[in-house]
């Protein structure tokens, strides 16, 4: 199918990608318009140039620095090179018939007129959004009016925000098609509103659609005044988008002593501390189209909020903007200022973008038609081919990668492709766009978004899984009994059951299951195991981990992909073992208070660990601490042995008194891979096998177990 995308920092074009697979709670929709959000959308699309926006923004500089710490100069070049050349996708608005539905969607039928929304959901001949985000469309309603639902919700949230009552005299800064959206909302609520933009012809739309004062920010002040008999206006409501802060600072020159500010644009938020501490005035913030809004559960998860405790959210805000246009109460018909066809996507962005063009409402027609005739085969297709296939002599390894993040592009393909009896046939991911961006750049023959058809291609030889944790178990189940052989990222599962499915299928299958524990690599690691593997009695060792990006809202803080523990700390029970060649047998353990949500406490562990040998480890693992402090470190003694590791570039021996300082972290990702790479080539033994991967798992499960019970838990991880 044919989609909108940002090729690097500001170029827009159309290009080829994979239909998306339909995933639960989801609906899959065939758009007849979608609109461009010129605020949102234009943000992103950086014309001045690198070297520009850089300067612009020290934080991300910053970063960069950071960054070129961590992985070295010549892996931090390549991935800002990449950034230059990486798609993304552009708009979150539009409308259209649903294709197909997920059976998890009871209420939605193919046909149907809808509209919908949602970050990444994109300009696409297909798009997927979750249900909560999709609103049926009444009949009488025109799709490309519908399109504009998804700003109206943002614009009804913006006035509900703003808590406007009857006869109250509010002003409206900037009129965008939000701020035309809430001028009109506004009115609706009673309120009387005066609106202002740098820019005529919306004044004088504004004042088509009912606005009471259209007027040019120098006389805003004056037409307030005028209207209020010198008070100020009750809330003003700043709809600009602007890096400047003056949309602020006329908001609280205008606003009434104990007034109320309400933001929903992206503006610089500097405001007079003088001025806002003698009027008391209140600032509130608008947060897209309503509750429900950034949470996963209710956005991808279709957990809706009782209507009983949450009047108006998201989805219910969608569906009353729908009214009010089908009552004729709301028009968006004069916003339209422009219209092209899918193809000309890039002429659309230089016509908002122009100074010369005036422009407003710019909207993306389909070739959709009724809705009612079924699509082409050809648009369902999730294949696309980037290359013709290459002739490869078949002692050449044929890869394919199954997920598209962080770790994939800083260590796994760069330390895969380097070799020359490897090649990357497929890309697979959930998102078309990131998986042609990653085919791309990574010289895949093709690119998908359906792991069945992936595993069905009889070229591919192994696989390389990176997906999100709770994926991981079930794809390289599937890939085993496709008949690949399986790199899988830690963890490689969530489940004991999960751990035994995988151990019956490499044993059926005679496939193999690599799992990314790559400290057995890492040349730290390696020589304090040299010092423990010669020690003549136990050993005590302590490993204390620091994880504070692990929290909050980021997925990996969430029980449903494993938490740090099950999806992090597996690493270090990995490494544990590996050191000490001994068998965990006993544990005990205690977590933070799991009564509040943040931090959460079962992420934030201390467990002591007891080996078959008599050695005994404690594993301190927390998302609490600064990231100022060591990531991690690792203190392993034993009789006349003393080694201490930290961060992957500290290494002090307490037998010779050697201690070895590195720049850059070597943390044994390239190792990894060229020794599995060796091993389905025969040349040596497999490292971190599915047994591996199965101890590691269930060691975590028994601490998990012990920080509930507060008492000493067994380990038998072999058990079926």
């Amino acid at each position: 199918m044919k989609q909108v995308v940002r090729r690097g920092i500001r170029d827009i074009t159309v290009d080829e990608v994979p239909v998306a697979a339909l995933q639960c709670h989801h609906v899959r929709v065939r758009p007849a318009y979608s609109l461009i959000s010129s605020g949102t959308e234009t943000a992103s699309i950086h014309t001045r140039g690198l070297l520009h926006e850089a300067a612009a923004d020290p934080g991300r500089v910053a970063m960069i620095l950071r960054t070129m710490r961590a992985n070295g100069i010549v892996r931090t070049a390549d991935e800002v090179g990449a950034k230059l050349k990486e798609l993304s996708v552009l708009g979150y608005c539009g409308a259209g018939y649903v294709d197909a539905v997920h059976p998890t969607v009871t209420d939605l039928s193919p046909g149907d007129r809808v509209s919908y929304g949602g970050e990444g959901t994109g300009h696409g001949e297909y798009i997927l959004a979750g249900r909560q985000l999709v609103a049926r469309v009444p009949e009488t309603v025109p799709l490309e009016h519908a399109a504009f639902t998804t700003l109206g919700s943002i614009a009804m949230n913006a006035v509900r925000i703003s808590q406007l009552e009857l006869g109250e005299v509010v002003a409206v800064i900037g009129l965008g098609i939000v701020g035309q959206l809430i001028a009109q909302l506004a009115r609706l609520q009673g309120a009387r509103v005066v609106a202002t933009d740098l820019i005529g012809s919306r004044l004088h739309t504004a004042s088509s659609l009912g606005t009471h004062h259209a007027c040019l920010p120098d006389s805003v002040g004056e037409a307030v005044s005028s209207l209020t008999n010198g008070r100020g206006a009750d809330c003003v409501i700043i709809a600009a988008a602007s890096k400047s802060s003056a949309p602020c600072a006329q908001a609280a020159q205008i606003v009434r002593d104990r007034g109320r500010i309400a933001v929903v644009g992206a503006v610089d938020m500097s405001f007079n501390w003088e001025v806002m501490y003698r009027k008391e005035v209140r600032v509130l913030m608008s947060r897209a189209y309503g509750p429900g809004s950034y949470d996963p559960v209710y956005e991808k998860q279709n957990g809706d909020y009782p209507v009983s405790y949450v009047r108006w959210t998201e989805n219910r805000n969608m569906e009353e903007f729908l009214r009010l246009i089908e009552s004729g109460a709301i028009s968006v018909a004069p916003l339209i200022s422009h219209r092209f066809e899918l193809p000309d996507a890039a002429t659309a962005y230089e016509t908002i973008m122009s100074r010369a063009v005036d422009s407003l409402a710019v909207v993306l027609r389909y070739p959709t038609g009724s809705g009612e005739e079924k699509p082409s085969v050809a648009a369902r297709l999730t294949r696309v081919s980037l290359r013709p296939p290459a002739t490869t002599n078949r002692a050449t390894l044929q890869f394919a990668l199954f997920g598209a993040g962080n770790i994939v592009r800083w260590a796994h393909m760069p330390n895969l492709l380097r070799r020359k009896d490897v090649r990357l046939r497929a890309v697979c991911s959930s998102s078309g766009v990131r998986a042609r961006s990653f085919g791309e750049r990574y010289g895949a023959e093709y690119i998908s978004t359906s792991v069945e058809e992936v595993l069905s291609d009889p070229s591919i030889d192994a696989v390389l899984i990176a997906t999100r944790n709770a994926q991981h178990a079930s794809q390289a189940l599937a890939a085993l009994e496709a008949g690949k052989h399986v790199f899988v990222e830690k963890p490689m599962a969530l489940t004991e059951r999960e751990c035994q499915q995988l151990r019956e299928a490499v044993e059926r299958s005679g496939r193999m299951i690599a799992v990314g524990f790559n400290r057995r690599f890492a040349p730290d690691y390696l020589d304090q195991k040299k010092l423990l593997v010669r020690r003549t009695g136990p050993a005590v060792i302590n490993c204390r981990v620091c994880s504070p990006g692990i929290s909050g809202a980021y997925w990996m803080a969430q029980p449903e992909e494993g938490g740090a523990i099950l999806g992090e700390a597996c690493h270090f029970v990995d490494t544990l073992t590996w050191l000490l060649e001994s068998e965990p047998v006993r544990v005990s353990a205690y977590s933070l208070p799991t009564t509040v949500a943040e931090p959460i406490g079962e992420n934030n562990i201390v467990a002591s660990i007891e080996y078959s040998d008599g050695s005994i480890a404690n594993l301190t693992y927390t998302t609490v601490g600064s990231a100022a402090c060591a990531g991690e470190r690792l203190e392993a003694f034993a009789p006349g042995v003393a080694a201490i590791s930290q961060d992957f570039k500290y290494l002090r021996s307490g037998r010779t008194g050697d201690t070895r300082r590195r720049w850059f972290a070597n943390k044994g990702y390239r190792e990894q891979m060229d020794a599995f790479v060796d091993a389905l080539a025969g040349r040596r033994p497999p490292a971190a096998t599915v047994d591996d991967g199965a101890r590691a798992t269930i060691v975590c499960l028994r601490i998990l177990d012990a920080a509930r019970s507060g008492a000493a838990v067994d380990i038998d991880w072999r058990a079926r």
